[in-house]
Order: C-alpha cells, then structure tokens, then sequence
C-alpha cells in the first residue's frame, strides 16, 4: 500500500503552472491556534539542511494558513530539545517542525531517558522530505592512498583496520548509523570519530585530521566542488538526481551492501492530542507549500526531494513501519546515551 508519494516532474510542471497563475492561495478555514502566531520549531542549529527547509516552509506556511508563522532554533541532544518543545506545547497547532527519522524511529531505542513520549507526545502530520547522505574523502588522502571509488575506500580499510577515520557530528546521529551498518555488512574497518557537531568534523576533515564523512550535503558540496573533498557514493540504494554519476549502495552488493540503504526523512510533527480538525487544516497548509515548483527547486540542492504523505495517519503508519529497521541500526552501532 503506497503511504507517501514523491513529487514528480509532470506535477510540478502542472503545480508550477498553477501556482504562477494563481499564486497560493490562503485555505479558506478557522485560523490555527486562534490566530495567534504559528511556531515552525528548529531543532537543528541555524545554517544547516534542517534549517533552510524548515525556514522555506515556514516562508510559505503563513501564506497557505493566512497567519503569521515564525522560526525558532532549539537546537540540542541529537535534535530532542526541539522535539521536546513541540511535544510539551499547546494542543492546537500553534508549535509544529520537522522532525527526522532519528527522533521518531531511533532516539528510542539508544536513550535511557526520553524526556517525551514519541507515540503519544509527538503527532505525525506529513511526511514532507527525504535525503541520502553523501560519503566525501579528503583528496590529498584519497589520492595517497588510492581511494579512487567507494570499493577501493572499504576494500583499503580491511587491510589497514581503524586507520581510516570517519567523522560524524555525535554518536547516535545517522551518519553514525550509517557507517556502523557499512562496517557490518561490508566487513570495514573504519573507525568512528565523533565530533559535537558537524561544523567541527568538517574543519578537521579539511585539514586531513580525519579522513572521511557520511552527512548531509550543504555543507559538504561546496569542499566537493572546490576540490578539497572527493565525493564517493551515497548512502540510499540507488544514485539521487542532484548527483547521478554518484553510485548508491547497489552498486556494492559484491561487498554485502546491496540491501543497505540509509534514506533520513523529516516529517511535519504537532503536539500529540492535537485536535483532529487542526492536523488535518496544518494537512491541507502543509501539501500546499510541498507542492509548489519553486519549494521543491529550492530543496534540489540540500539534497532532499519531497515526499508527500495521502494523510496523517499514512504519515504514522510509515514511522511504524520505519522503526524496526532504525531499530536494527541502533543495535548495529552500539549507540547508548545516558
């Protein structure tokens, strides 16, 4: 049963036409939380992919709801902070954000203390995103030791364990995830470096004290094209569209990746006991902003494409669906947190 649907060309060039005819207009219905203003709540800091696609939406939201829509960054534990203010605001709409895979399919299982309640705090109300990570390699490393593709890179650190030194911005994060699920099912030897951030992990991987990433692009692609980084793969099964010439983990089923794929994905989440009639106007607001060209342009070069829930019981539906497998993730890495 298909739960959510990716936006495809035809549609946008039908909502792209539609919506510079007409521009987009306000849904005619009772304003969300009384008027008031709406909180687009951050849970990343500023600057980052999470961030731009929060504040694009945000942009458009207040138009689509015909009410003032503002940004707040709460940024902190792995993206829980600003999950834990959307999960302890108001019940009427007025605090909602894009919240990832991690904090509803995985935070579970690595922390021994939730400070919410996923299932019953955090209401679902539609997918909006999804994204691969891009795995880069510091090329004055890259061509010293001879990672000219992804298979040379994993094939390279079984016969030199631990000595390839892979950057992440803290345990528990996909990226950690991600390359635990690599070493397992590839048999690689490459050693986790844990940061408290990614801007940190970055600086050190442009200085050659690491040696390579898994994570989201915007902060990547600009060292990639300035030829400090080496891009390698991604971490979905297949190539994504911004970057086609860059294999996904099928191409590596030769070394146990052919089933591996890490997609993260960010869903428009209210406060749990939200009335039905608000989640399904935030519904409405929400496929209006996803639809448009230019939203879904503007998306193209962080790295996400849209992906649209049939509703919000779909959208939690999929995170039930999800779970096990970031719960085998969890498991794989090892990751706890106390």
């Amino acid at each position: 049963m298909a739960i959510a649907r990716s936006i495809d060309r035809r549609a946008l060039l039908v909502a792209g036409a539609t919506a510079l005819a007409c521009g987009p207009a306000p849904i005619r219905a009772q304003p969300v939380a009384g008027g008031r203003p709406v909180r687009v709540i951050v849970p990343f800091p500023p600057g980052g992919a999470v961030d731009i696609t929060s504040r694009l939406f945000a942009e458009k939201l207040g138009t689509a709801l015909g009410q003032t829509v503002v940004v707040e960054n709460r940024s902190g534990a792995g993206g829980l902070i600003g999950a834990d203010v959307i999960a302890k605001a108001d019940k009427d709409g007025s605090a909602l954000g894009l919240i990832s895979a991690t904090t509803h399919c995985a935070a579970p299982f690595m922390h021994a203390r939730m400070p919410f309640n996923v299932q019953q705090d955090l209401l679902p109300v539609t997918q909006l995103t999804d994204g691969a990570l891009l795995c880069v390699v510091n090329a004055e490393a890259a061509q010293r030791n001879g990672w000219t593709d992804f298979r040379a890179l994993i094939l390279w650190s079984r016969a030199n364990p631990e000595q390839v030194r892979m950057g992440s911005s803290g345990s528990g994060t996909s990226s950690h995830l991600n390359i635990s699920a690599v070493n397992r099912f590839a048999d690689a030897k490459i050693l986790h470096v844990p940061y408290r951030g990614g801007g940190p992990a970055i600086n050190d991987l442009v200085a050659g004290n690491i040696d390579m990433m898994f994570d989201v692009m915007p902060a990547l692609m600009p060292h990639v094209e300035a030829g400090r980084f080496k891009a390698l793969a991604v971490s979905s099964g297949d190539p994504i569209p911004l970057l086609p010439n860059i294999p996904g983990m099928k191409s590596f089923a030769d070394l146990g990746l052919g089933d591996h794929s890490l997609v993260n994905w960010n869903v428009v989440t209210t406060a749990g006991g939200t009335p039905p009639a608000v989640v399904q106007r935030l519904f409405e607001a929400s496929q209006t902003v996803a639809r448009q060209r230019d939203f879904v342009e503007r998306l193209r070069p962080l790295g996400y494409g849209v992906v649209l829930s049939d509703s919000p019981a779909a959208a939690a539906e999929m995170i039930r669906g999800e779970t096990p497998r970031w719960q085998r993730l969890v498991e794989i890495s090892g990751a706890r947190i106390e």
